[in-house]
This record gives structure tokens, sequence and C-alpha cells, in this order.
């Protein structure tokens, strides 16, 4: 490791935070392309993000570990999570109504349940802590991938590990929304074949006219409020989450877990309050810029050669997606719920902020909103539904 790590093209710490907000930088300009506006609507920049990263690795340009990669884990994390949790509007993500809450559930659901059904088949065949990397998934697959390097951080999950869990999540997940995107072609014959309840699509569409009305271009002084508070509470929950004990054996909830859940908890309460007017002026767009930036240090971090010998993952990824399918399908059938809200409370679970409004957009252009509502509600329940999912894992593991 370390003379692969000499032996890359850029090393030095400020040399190589550039090269990966430069490369971030780039995939969202290219992405703005008129030309090339439709391949990111079905290859999101996320998925590049991810990638980008990984091939530079792969070719000797950056190195697969270095202290940048620690510092942005440690401290953009809890930026990332402070930033969209402070401005959640919690009353509007229950006008979304209970059919679009319920099919988000179930989603989780599907999730919580499939890991230790995919782990129960393929677990004897996986290398050893192997649940820990399924535990990391779970957490992306709740809520995003903030989720799934906190339950990665809380379970301590091994390099070796992440390298396959992080292609699997991007492969299997965005193979799934390839999918979903098919399927919205069919969601006429579908909504018609089980009596779908579409009243709740335009009640919806209606709550969520009055969104961006409020929005206002953001100045140095907002910047500098959102920016503050974001860095100054991160550190201070690092630093409470450091003196506080870890809990479980195997280890659920680290020190890191604990940064994750104050400044998770945190954020929700500062929602109820005159801090959340952040958002007006941007205070989740600077949120997501943190978390897709420690997205290209995580990608840095991975090894495309480690999935070759482990491809067992694939085959779990793609059984446990079928297991959280099944369950959205068939509380969808009972709840006569639209595929609208099959498909988008399914990405706000896998895809997270990034893709669900992507694949609502998709089936109703003008519900794209919806889509990241119930992200943002999955990424309330993805730290919890991935404790738990962890905690399952785990004892099926033996610890």
């Amino acid at each position: 490791m370390n003379e692969q790590a000499s032996a890359a093209l850029l090393i030095e710490p400020m040399a190589l935070f550039a090269y990966l907000a430069g490369v971030l930088g780039l995939i969202f300009w290219v992405s703005g392309l008129p030309r090339l506006r439709r391949l990111f609507d079905i290859t999101p920049p996320v998925l590049y993000a991810y990638f980008i990263p990984t091939l530079s690795t792969t070719f000797g340009v950056i190195p697969p570990a270095s202290p940048v990669y620690d510092w942005m884990t440690r401290y953009l994390l809890p930026v990332a999570l402070l930033l969209l949790m402070i401005t959640v509007d919690v009353a509007a993500i229950f006008k979304l109504g209970r059919m679009a809450l319920l099919m988000m559930l179930a989603g989780t659901l599907g999730i919580v349940l499939g890991g230790p059904v995919a782990f129960l088949i393929f677990g004897q065949w996986l290398p050893p802590e192997s649940w820990k990397g399924l535990a990391a998934l779970s957490g992306s697959w709740i809520g995003g991938t903030a989720n799934l390097v906190a339950i990665a951080e809380s379970v301590g999950t091994p390099d070796s590990i992440m390298g396959p869990i992080i292609v699997v999540d991007t492969v299997v997940g965005y193979g799934w929304m390839a999918v979903l995107l098919f399927l919205s072609a069919w969601q006429g014959r579908y909504d018609r074949a089980i009596g779908a309840r579409t009243e709740a699509l335009e009640a919806t569409n209606q709550r969520l006219a009055e969104m961006a009305a409020n929005r206002r271009p953001t100045d140095i002084r907002d910047a500098a409020v959102i920016l503050g508070l974001g860095f100054a509470g991160a550190v201070l929950a690092v630093a409470a989450g450091a003196r506080l004990p870890k809990v479980g054996d195997p280890t659920i909830i680290s020190n890191t877990t604990w940064t994750v859940l104050i400044v998770v908890t945190g954020g929700l309460l500062l929602s109820f309050t005159p801090v959340r007017k952040l958002e007006e002026v941007g205070a989740s767009r600077l949120g997501y810029l943190a978390l897709y930036l420690l997205l290209t240090g995580i990608g840095a971090q991975a090894d495309l050669r480690a999935v070759l010998s482990a491809p067992v993952f694939f085959a779990a990824g793609v059984v446990w997606l079928l297991v959280h399918m099944l369950v959205l399908f068939g509380v969808g059938r009972l709840l006569r719920a639209p595929l609208f809200f099959v498909a988008t409370g399914s990405m706000a679970n896998v895809g997270g902020a990034a893709s669900a409004p992507i694949v609502a957009g998709v089936y109703h252009p003008a519900m794209a909103p919806v889509g990241l509502l119930m992200a943002v509600a999955g990424y309330i329940l993805g730290i919890y539904g991935g404790l738990g999912c962890a905690w399952m894992l785990g004892q099926l593991a033996g610890g």
C-alpha cells in the first residue's frame, strides 16, 4: 500500500485535494452541457464522482490511501449531514401524504430485510468480515452515500471489503435505477391494472407549487453563515462523539456513529427553528457539495481489481434488491399506489437525493421535488435503519 502511494503522480495533500475538487467540478460542468444532458439523466454525475477517482487510483494518478481521505471522512461527512438536516421541512414531508411515506418506508423495510437474506444465501462464499461490508451497503441503500460512510465507520468495515462494496453499490444500485427508468414507459398500464389511486399525485403536485417561491441568490454573508455553521457544528460533533462510549460487541455505535447521531439529531432540532431559513439561500446545496466531494475521496480508495476476486458480492447485491423489489411491489399493490410512488420510494432509498429526483422527474416532470423530499426522509431513517440491519448481519455472522 505504501509503495502504491509513493508511486502515485499526486501525493502532496493540497495537490491531491485540488485534483479531487477539480474532477468533481469538471463532472458537474460537463453534466450541464445540453448535448450531454440525456447521458447524465441516465448516468447521474454521482456515478462519475465514484469511478473517475477510482480509475485515477487504478492508473497511478492518485494514491489508494492518504491522510486527505481520512480528513474528508472525518469532517466533510458531518458538515454534509448537518447542512442537509437543518433544511428538512418535516411538515412538507408529511404533506406528501400517507401513500408516499408508506412507500418510502416499504423500500426501507425491503433493504433492512434484504441484507440478512442475501447474507444467509451467500455468506458462506464471502470473505471474512463481509457482513461489515453489507452493513455499509445497507446504509447507502437507505438514504445514500453519507450513510454508507457512517455505517462503514461505525462497524469498522475493512478497506479490502469496501472496494467491492462501493462498486456493487454503484453498478447494482444504478442498474436498478436503469430498470426503474425503463418501467416509467409502463406506468399507465400498471396503474390501470391495479386500479391505482392517482389522486394522490395531483394533491401532492399542488402542495409542491409553493416550495420554490422563497428562494433567493446566495450572497457572501449567507455563504459565510452556512459554512461557519457547518464546519463549527461538525468539529463540535466530532469532539463530542469522541468522548462518548462505544456500544455493542461487535461495535455498532462507535465514536463516529455518535458523531453522526449528534449532527443528525441536532440538525433536525434546528430545522424547527429560524435556522431552517438558510435553505432559502442554498444551505442544502452546499451540503450536497460537501457530500459529493466526500464521494470522490471514497472512490479514490476503491480498487476495481478487488471486485474480480469477490464476484459473489454482485450476486448478493442482486438478491438483496430483489427482496427490496418484492416488498415494494407487494405493499404498493395493497395500497394501490401508482408506479410513480413505487419507483420514487425505491430510489429514495437506493439512490438517495442524487437519483430520486431524476426518477421522479422521468415519471412526472413536475414531481422531481417529491423524490428529493422522500430522499431526505431516507437520510433521516438511513442511519437508524442501517444500524438495525448492521445489528442483524452481525448476529448472523456470529460477531
